[in-house]
């Protein structure tokens, strides 16, 4: 696994904390999620906040609410139960996967009641990368994500989001976002619930853009937001 590491300055009162930025390259959705729930099991007071980018081969993942039903036919693509909130998702290489590993707690003295401002700025970092390469994003309440505000895909999904919080404010999951994909494995589910939900990437948008450069992007647009006081 390759590392990349870089730091911002994050202030909570008088402390200075850093959220460092991990490029783990291409892996197992398992192994990942394995890494992560260990990092928070291990995690204290000390432990820096982590943004991880992650590219996964291919993988259906499940919320803790999903309904397994929305898995229409899996073909060869294994099914992994999850931790984190949201429906059934499609993970692949030419995705941007980034994995928040986040005290809430250190930006708020009540960590979980600042989730829904964190799910803003997860969503807003997306909004503002896309914006760099022209293309227009948008929330639509009540389905968490970001989807095309106009053009000829208006309305469809380009970016996915769920999390884990833990009771003492600890986040792990995070947020993905479709660059250069086979997205035939969308049509096999009903992404994120949504029977007929239509998914699309960058590439099919006309953008052409190596990977790296959006999660990149990405990664230090969540940095930034993640870090303004």
């Amino acid at each position: 696994m390759t590392e990349v590491t870089s730091n911002v300055a994050m202030k909570t009162g008088a402390d200075a904390l850093k959220i460092m930025i991990r490029q783990r390259g291409q892996e197992e959705y398992s192994s990942s999620f394995a890494a992560m729930r260990a990092f928070t099991d291990a995690r204290t007071a000390d432990t820096p906040d982590e943004l991880w980018i992650v590219e996964h081969l291919p993988v259906f993942t499940l919320g803790l609410g999903a309904d397994q039903s929305h898995v229409l036919a899996p073909h060869d693509i294994p099914v992994i139960q999850t931790d984190r909130g949201g429906e059934v998702t499609f993970h692949g290489p030419g995705q941007v996967v980034i994995y928040l590993l986040i005290d809430l707690k250190r930006r708020h003295t009540k960590g979980r009641l600042f989730a829904r401002e964190f799910v803003h700025q997860i969503e807003q970092a997306v909004i503002d990368t896309l914006a760099a390469y022209n293309i227009a994003g948008e929330r639509i309440a009540g389905a968490p994500g970001i989807y095309l505000k106009d053009g000829e895909w208006q309305g469809a999904k380009i970016a996915a989001l769920g999390l884990k919080v833990r009771a003492n404010g600890c986040t792990y999951h995070g947020v993905s976002l479709n660059v250069a994909m086979d997205l035939q494995p969308f049509s096999w589910i009903n992404p994120c619930g949504y029977e007929g939900l239509a998914t699309i990437d960058m590439r099919t948008l006309q953008v052409q853009v190596p990977l790296e450069q959006v999660q990149t992007a990405l990664a230090n647009r969540l940095q930034h937001l993640l870090t303004v006081a």
